[in-house]
Parts: structure tokens; sequence; C-alpha cells
């Protein structure tokens, strides 16, 4: 198993989709750093820290284009194999059909977490020439948001800015455990990518309905990185998203015909 997950993060990361995704995931918060109209993003506060670039990334990146890399890339897990007839002769040979998914789904699960990694990092680059000092304000993901509770000391501000990372990818294994299952299901990239990218939509539009279903909507909780108070309500519905589509992916994988 282990040697199946290694090949199959290695395979993710010489993908050029995958290294397209992580160079754009790192370099788009550079922007913010010369940015001449940033504050008017955050109203009339201004930015004192770069603390606070993360914050400000995630929260632009985590809308549409973190979504859209991580169903285009996982949806190719299964979607490339098929196109150049690869999958099938791996089937040939005496791996469980379970495991070679399970494999896919760890691999799938742990593309948010590389993708939010890079985001940040990026972010505290750019963020260099406002600081990484003791600052008085917030990062934007922790109490007070940006505004924040007080003086935030260095290591306080990293404590926050790597919770609300662990948060914000946390967040997305829904949608990564979602792209798998549309891949199994379409056998097409661009087909299963668009499903994703459809459902996660759909599910947007739905906050039309009463606030009890919204509840239980995977998108109603995609702010889940800057949430304070008590979050495990909202970690635990979407650990049974994950669960859930993970486990139909492994299902339906076992008895699609490929």
């Amino acid at each position: 198993m282990l040697t199946l997950i290694a090949l199959e993060f290695r395979k993710l990361l010489l993908s050029r989709s995958v290294q397209l995704a992580l160079l754009v995931s790192f370099l788009l918060p550079l922007l913010w750093a010369v940015a001449p109209r940033l504050n008017m993003l955050l109203g009339d506060m201004a930015l004192v820290s770069g603390w606070q670039m993360p914050a400000v990334s995630i929260g632009v990146a985590v809308q549409f284009m973190i979504p859209l890399f991580i169903a285009v890339v996982v949806a190719e897990l299964i979607g490339t194999e098929v196109s150049q007839g690869t999958l099938a002769p791996l089937l040939l040979r005496p791996i469980s059909r379970v495991n070679l998914i399970v494999a896919k789904l760890v691999t799938a699960l742990a593309f948010p977490f590389l993708l939010i990694g890079v985001t940040v990092l990026g972010s505290l680059l750019a963020g260099l020439p406002r600081g990484l000092g003791s600052f008085v304000g917030g990062t934007g993901l922790g109490p007070g948001l940006f505004v924040g509770v007080g003086s935030l000391s260095s290591v306080g501000a990293l404590v926050e800015v790597l919770r609300g990372s662990f948060l914000a990818a946390f967040m997305l294994m829904p949608v990564a455990a979602l792209a798998l299952l549309c891949g199994i299901l379409l056998l097409n990239t661009a087909s299963a990518a668009l499903a994703t990218l459809a459902t996660l939509n759909i599910m947007r539009l739905l906050v039309v309905f009463p606030e009890g279903l919204q509840q239980v909507l995977l998108t109603s909780h995609l702010a889940l990185y800057a949430e304070q108070g008590n979050i495990l309500p909202s970690m635990l519905l979407l650990l049974i998203y994950t669960i859930g589509f993970g486990l139909m992916a492994v299902f339906a994988f076992d008895r699609r015909d490929v």
C-alpha cells in the first residue's frame, strides 16, 4: 500500500497540471505585495503586518481558484490514465482494485494541503515588506479577524496562520474526494472537473432554501479557516462528506468497467 501511495504521489508531482497549480498558488500572493488597491478589498482597514497576507490569499483563492485546481488535478488521477490507456494494464497486475483506489484517494486528499501550504508560503514571502514581527491587530485567521484583540506576538500569529491553513486544507478535502468520485463515474478529466464544480455551484445556489438545509451543505462550511468558537460540528460534517465521497469512490471503482 505504501508503495502504491508513493507511486501516486510521484505521478502527481510530475503532472504538468500540478506543477502549474503550485506555481500559480505560490506566485499569486506575491501580487498582493505590489497591488495598489489591495485595501479596497478589505474596506477601510489597512494591512499592518505580513502575517495578515495568508488570510487575504486564502480568502481570495479558496472561492474558486483552488477548488478549480483540485477538481482538475484529482479528476486527472483517473482521466489521464484512462485516456493514455495505462489504467487497464495496471489492473491486470496482481494489485487489488481497492488498494489502488485508496492510494489515489490518499493522494487526492493530500493535494489540498499541498496547495494551501504553497499559498501560505508565497503569502508570507509577499508579507516580508510589512514585517513578520509583533503587531497590534489580527491575522484574519484568529479572534477578531484582522482587527484582532490587541497586540499579537510573532509566535501567536504563526499559530493562528498554521491553524487557519490546516482548516482551509481540511475543508477542501471533500472537494478532492468528490472530484475523484466524478472521475471514476465519468472516466474523463474535463467532464469530471466540470461535474465537481457544477455540484459545488448548485450547492451554493441552494442558499435560497431554509436555513436548516443550508447547514448541511458542503459549501456552507467553506469559510471554516476563519471561523472561531466551536468549529467541531463543521469539521465533523466536512469529515462525513469526505468519508462518504471516498467510500462511494472506492465502491464505484471496484465495480467500474475500465
